[in-house]
């Protein structure tokens, strides 16, 4: 083979890497919207009105003849998802693992999430239970979906390419997040110009983000390729490479243990992301639109945080940088606690807070663990991690629901989150990551 074959099919394959990495940027862009839209401002506050509609004189709904306080339907909905979630991702990953055909199984996830989202422009009157039955399936959905859309992330970008690829992934999404939300600002705060009753504008700009959802991603579809498989057993049950990796990394207690701090304060993370609306609508009194602007506000800030978080780890380490986040973590939560209600000034101040810290702890979380997996284990560790960011966090919102049933007040619920970083902090600070990174086989850097 002459040197001018080996150029033409190394531009090639250059060529064929960097058309599948722009289709993967657009399934952020198709999905994230979904969570923006969806589970962080509009799906909380509409399905609790919807679940206090069907309430009894006492307040409370009865699914399945279970009685629920309807101010807590959202959060136990929100629970049962993710524990459907933890019960599916290992599955759906051993598939895709074993087969190699990750492709179809990607297309079933987001196309089962976007049409159950589609779905809730059908949530009127008093159907709260089509409201947590299609929430229960479109998160569900969107957790195995990300689940297979971040595995493809080592086969089209090499090392030195994945930080910038993963990065402009994250920046897609949460471009389609703030342009989304914008027209959803505009649509319900004209409702009245477009002829729409503020219940209909809601269920409009539900339904938008699961249209959108299915039309994007048939642009990752479209260019993004399976690969051939190299597992050995094609008929291992799905549950037992999860058994098998938690059991590897029982020889890596340092990075085990990391795990689990990331877990408990990741917990708290994301339960904050999709109780905010609630906490905003219900206790503090404050209209959609005022949502909506908080929403957009943390989208800009995270960023930004993120940013300057990272320059602040080069300085002071990741580890110190993120017990510092979780420092700032518990300040928010406890001044959200004493928020006083119709103030939207300073709830775009505890948005601002939220914004600042929400990007970086997450971004330093996932660096910081990078170091802590042993060479070649590189995808085993990642998929635990990613079922500790998206699978394990049923406990925040089930914190939240029980505290509100138990106390009917929301300020007492929110407050309630900041043992999780407390817990978290403790954890991660008795972690010592210089020792774990050696133990785990890789240099350590000399700020960490």
């Amino acid at each position: 083979m002459n040197i001018d074959t080996v150029r033409t099919q190394t531009a090639d394959e250059t060529v064929g890497r960097r058309r599948e990495q722009r289709g993967w940027y657009f399934y952020d862009w198709a999905c994230s919207v979904y969570s923006t839209s969806v589970l962080t401002v509009f799906l909380g506050p509409y399905l609790t009105s919807v679940a206090e509609r069907a309430a009894d004189p006492s307040g409370y709904v009865h699914p399945l003849g279970i009685p629920v306080r309807a101010g807590s339907f959202f959060a136990y909905s929100v629970s049962l998802s993710v524990i459907l979630a933890v019960v599916v991702m290992p599955l759906v990953g051993s598939a895709a693992d074993r087969t190699g055909r990750k492709k179809p199984l990607l297309a079933a996830a987001a196309y089962t999430g976007a049409a159950a989202t589609t779905g809730m422009f059908f949530l009127d009157g008093d159907r709260y239970l089509l409201g947590g039955v299609l929430l229960v399936v479109a998160n569900g959905a969107q957790s195995v979906g990300m689940m297979l859309y971040n595995s493809y992330l080592p086969q089209i970008a090499p090392p030195e390419e994945r930080d910038a690829v993963s990065s402009r992934g994250w920046a897609f999404g949460y471009g389609a997040g703030s342009t989304v939300l914008v027209a959803n600002l505009v649509l319900y705060s004209a409702h009245d110009s477009f002829g729409l009753s503020e219940t209909a504008a809601v269920r409009i700009c539900l339904a938008s983000a699961g249209l959108w959802w299915g039309a994007f991603t048939l642009i990752p579809l479209r260019r993004l390729r399976d690969r051939p498989t190299h597992a050995g057993d094609a008929t291992a049950p799905g549950l037992r490479q999860l058994v098998s990796t938690v059991r590897g990394m029982r020889q890596h207690p340092l990075t085990l243990a990391f795990l689990l701090a990331y877990l408990v304060y990741n917990d708290g993370i994301q339960t904050v992301i999709s109780q905010a609306s609630i906490y905003g609508s219900q206790e503090l009194g404050l209209g959609q639109s005022t949502l909506i602007g908080a929403v957009l506000l943390v989208q800009v800030l995270a960023v930004a945080g993120a940013l300057a978080m990272g320059r602040l780890a080069r300085t002071y380490g990741a580890k110190r940088t993120i017990l510092g986040s979780l420092v700032a973590w518990t300040v928010t939560l406890a001044a959200g606690y004493f928020l006083p209600a119709k103030a939207p000034v300073w709830f775009f101040v505890l948005a601002s807070g939220i914004g600042l810290v929400l990007g970086g702890s997450q971004a330093l979380s996932r660096s910081l663990f990078s170091h802590l997996v042993p060479p070649g284990k590189e995808a085993e560790y990642f998929s635990a991690y990613e079922l500790s960011d998206r699978g394990m966090s049923w406990l925040g919102p089930l914190l939240f629901g029980v505290t509100y049933q138990v106390t009917g007040s929301y300020r007492s619920a929110i407050i309630s989150l900041v043992a999780f970083f407390i817990i978290g902090f403790t954890l991660l600070a008795r972690v010592p990551v210089r020792r774990a990174i050696s133990e785990a086989g890789n240099p350590v850097p000399e700020k960490i």
